[in-house]
């Protein structure tokens, strides 16, 4: 090899302990927010005795919370949906675990099936609804915690806010 751009690495690299950073307990940035989701549905002896679904209202269980974040797991029964609303401060990883769910934007429509991911940042305005005749069930990790939820009309414009 003689180009003076080629790079070759002689040894054990996991040798070299100053190149390696050690592995974090908590995610911090948007890729690990995601792991951290793809892990957790992975893991499904571990979410899915928890589940409930209620006719009346959509179910959700905090899942765990770390470091300014919260891991929330919510059930949707045919017919039940979020109305329009953002997360107020919050961004956020949505990740469908069963069933199929609809999200709607002021960009349009888009089916949602088990193992997709959404990543949101904070004053994104979505609609989730469970258009389908089978109970859905998805992760939402905020970071910060979800302080709020502003509800918005059809037209995307704020509504109400509930905490």
């Amino acid at each position: 090899m003689n180009s003076d751009s080629d790079l070759q690495i002689a040894g054990d690299i996991l040798e070299v302990p100053h190149l390696l950073q050690p592995p974090r307990e908590h995610p911090a940035t948007v890729a690990e927010f995601a792991g951290l989701a793809r892990a957790i549905a992975a893991d499904r002896a571990g979410w899915e005795h928890l589940v409930r679904y209620d006719a009346t209202s959509r179910w959700y269980h905090r899942l765990r919370t770390g470091p300014g974040y919260e891991v929330w797991l919510l059930s949707w029964v045919p017919g039940q949906g979020s109305g329009p609303h953002d997360h107020g401060p919050s961004s956020g990883v949505l990740t469908l675990l069963t069933g199929t769910l609809t999200e709607r934007t002021g960009h349009g429509t888009r089916a949602l099936r088990a193992g997709a991911q959404r990543v949101f940042a904070p004053g994104y305005v979505h609609e989730v609804v469970n258009d389908a005749l089978e109970p859905a069930v998805s992760l939402h990790i905020y970071y910060p915690g979800l302080t709020e939820m502003p509800m918005h009309t059809r037209a995307c414009t704020p509504a109400a806010q509930v905490h």
